[in-house]
């Protein structure tokens, strides 16, 4: 019950640890495991405490006096148990409530091949939003079963072909116009690895995601859980682009539309062809191929004949000019940071973004020794600023020129810059689309490969998006936007990122589909060319570098730095005697101002407590809630030892602060610091995409 009222807790030895009732990370809130006080908790922080009942409701901001009854049967339900019901009520379930949720709107059964129910799945309709309960009846318990089963199973044992929808009124829907359709149980939300799909094994499937980015990304996770089932063919069909946000089957069958026309002619993106339309190799044939490998575009594996490359970065980062300088190299046959074309590549270089008098220039910049320059300077065609958008009418302008470029011959890399001046995504939307970029993607960058050279490798420039630095750390490449499609489209990808707006350098990321990882590269242009930067040069500094870093979070706000280099002069303050102290003074306003930038600053990271003030040979904290403040790096320089006998100064002794507690930003409590070697710093920001 613990873990399912708190997943954040955990436990250590015979005791549960939670930040407090709702939750929130930390050890504020312990709950006895064993002994004569087993089941009961106490929150040191605000001294309330109970047994497992009353942590229960006060988790949920109920009263054990006046909502016991509505506790009793969420308890009840948690254990598996149905709720009572009334012998003399009618057995409807529709007057049934559910908790909260009230009578259930809907109702769908999940049977069997042999016709057996296997499980129901209700709709309720409260006002906070729609919500969907499973119950199983074989355990009969409220849960979805395990594996969970297919909506429609005995229709698709005699069906060859299957289209799999998101919902089970969707499915309700193709059935009712004579369609065997399907659906795995949540929907949008099922998840992949739990659901059985060895019903479709054999099967023609084709999907249809309602028209928005959950329902590509639904439809995706499906495809390759159909195919790795052994499906016969999977499909997914692109939803028309003249049709509203969210437009499902269930709208199209409301509507009148043609469902079945539209399964039979739509676009779709084949994840996995019908076997007569797909060569296969026995293992044997596979191993008695020698055969050599087609030549890299770029090596290594950086760029395939065929192959579709994205390079993304963030604005002024230094994109354009990077990869000017790297496509000329490609044109010349000469080797850039490691990348290496077999050969002077052919390039055909469309951008959108420079205007032709500051493209010169900046070719003019490109150092080049005289042999490869005489080979780029017909291997290289670039256009000017483009005012264009690449949809019919556009592509009607480029594919002729491209064609035309190279007298007779094709280019070997295509090559667009930036895909945000000349994104047309139909009328799904914009870059940040899936299935806007998965249009731009299929019907108009392939449509200019395949009529101007259907081996020609082609490469993107794109923007990044704002990510949170932990999620960029843990997944760079989905900082590019429309980062759904393309990943699942492109076959490598690159990444241009600056770490230190204050520093030079970039890092260089690479993501590779057909080869072994490529390691980040460090990057910096210096004296107009791009240089790999010795890492080991990095590590040396790396110290260094994190001394100036602090330095420069304390010089952002007057009271961090205030507290350091009253530090050094052997001082240290408390909140209230901080905002006592410098009431008026260095710009800081009043004692009420000064306390609330403290608290601001210390719910973001700041700022946090030491409270071991004997070890630093002051005065105890008192009544101070957290403690004495410190900053990171902070030094206190104490007096020690006998004076000196012939000035009288008493000798300073430096002290390294460490914190002992932090302000914790969701409770506000006081927490114990893990590691008081590291500082977490909660990066606060109001960018929407930054917090996504």
């Amino acid at each position: 019950m613990l873990l399912y009222l708190f997943p954040s807790g955990r436990i250590r030895g015979n005791k549960f640890y939670v930040g407090d009732i709702d939750g929130a990370p930390g050890k504020s809130l312990v709950v006895e495991l064993d002994g004569p006080r087993r089941g009961l908790w106490k929150d040191f922080a605000d001294d309330d405490g109970g047994d497992l009942i009353a942590a229960w409701a006060k988790s949920r901001g109920l009263s054990t006096q006046q909502d016991f009854p509505r506790i009793a049967d969420e308890i009840r339900q948690w254990l598996g148990f149905a709720p009572p019901v009334d012998p003399g009520a009618r057995r409807d379930m529709r007057t049934v409530p559910m908790d909260e949720l009230g009578p259930y709107t809907a109702k769908w059964d999940y049977v069997g091949l042999d016709g057996e129910l296997i499980a129901c799945v209700y709709r309720y309709d409260p006002p906070s939003g729609k919500e969907f309960r499973p119950w199983d009846v074989r355990a009969r318990m409220w849960r979805a079963p395990d594996p969970r089963p297919l909506y429609n199973l005995p229709a698709l044992m005699t069906a060859r072909t299957v289209i799999l929808v998101e919902g089970e009124k969707c499915a309700d829907a193709l059935i009712g116009a004579g369609i065997v359709a399907t659906t795995a149980m949540n929907g949008a939300k099922a998840p992949v690895d739990k659901t059985d799909w060895s019903a479709l094994k054999n099967k023609e499937v084709l999907i249809w995601p309602d028209r928005d980015a959950p329902g590509w990304d639904y439809a995706e996770s499906a495809a390759r859980a159909c195919a790795a089932v052994g499906c016969q063919s999977v499909a997914i069909l692109v939803p028309p682009a003249d049709k509203p946000l969210k437009w499902d089957a269930a709208d199209a069958a409301q509507d009148g539309f043609d469902c079945a026309a539209f399964i039979a002619q739509a676009e779709r993106r084949v994840i996995k062809a019908a076997v007569p339309m797909v060569p296969t190799f026995t293992l044997g044939a596979l191993l008695d191929d020698d055969s050599p490998l087609p030549e890299d575009l770029i090596e290594p594996r950086v760029l395939t004949p065929g192959g579709l490359l994205v390079f993304g970065g963030a604005p002024k980062v230094g994109k354009s000019d990077f990869l000017l300088a790297w496509l000329t190299h490609m044109a010349a046959g000469a080797s850039f940071l490691g990348m290496r074309p077999p050969r002077p590549l052919r390039v055909f270089y469309l951008q959108a973004e420079v205007q032709y008098h500051y493209l010169r220039e900046r070719v003019k910049g490109i150092r080049l020794s005289p042999e490869h320059l005489i080979l780029a300077r017909t291997n290289f065609m670039a256009t000017p600023q483009l005012r264009l958008i690449l949809d019919d009418d556009g592509l009607a302008q480029v594919i002729p020129a491209m064609v035309a470029a190279f007298n007779g011959q094709t280019p070997d890399i295509i090559v667009i810059d930036p895909i945000r001046n000349v994104f047309d995504g139909g009328d799904a939307g914009g870059e940040n689309d899936n299935g806007a970029m998965l249009y731009f993607l299929s019907q108009r960058v392939e449509r200019i490969r395949q009529a101007v050279n259907p081996e020609a490798g082609v490469i993107l420039a794109h923007h990044t998006k704002k990510l949170g630095k932990r999620q960029f750390e843990e997944d760079p490449f989905q900082a590019l936007a429309g980062a759904g499609s393309l990943r699942g489209y492109y076959s490598s990808g690159m990444l241009l990122f600056r770490p230190d707006e204050a520093q030079s350098t970039r890092h260089l990321i690479y993501e590779l589909r057909n080869g072994p990882a490529i390691e980040t590269k460090f990057v910096d242009k210096m004296d107009g060319q791009w240089h790999e930067v010795d890492v080991n040069d990095r590590l040396v500094l790396k110290e260094y570098g994190e001394r100036l870093d602090a330095e420069r979070r304390r010089k952002r706000d007057a009271i961090l730095q205030i507290l350091f280099e009253e530090a050094a002069q052997g001082r240290c303050y408390t909140a209230n005697q901080l905002a006592e102290s410098f009431e008026g003074k260095a710009g800081l306003g009043g004692e009420r101002t000064i306390r609330e930038r403290i608290s601001a600053l210390s719910t973001q990271g700041y700022i946090k407590f030491f409270r071991n003030s004997t070890d630093y040979g002051l005065p105890s904290i008192g009544r101070s809630k957290f403690g004495y403040l410190c900053v990171e790096g902070m030094v206190l320089n104490t007096h020690t030892g006998e004076p000196d006998p012939d000035t009288g100064e008493l000798p300073l002794r430096p002290l390294g602060v460490l914190p002992t507690h932090y302000k914790c930003p969701q409770s506000g409590a006081a927490m114990p610091v893990e590691n008081p070697d590291v500082w977490v710093y909660q990066e606060i920001s109001n960018d929407p995409q930054e917090q996504e």
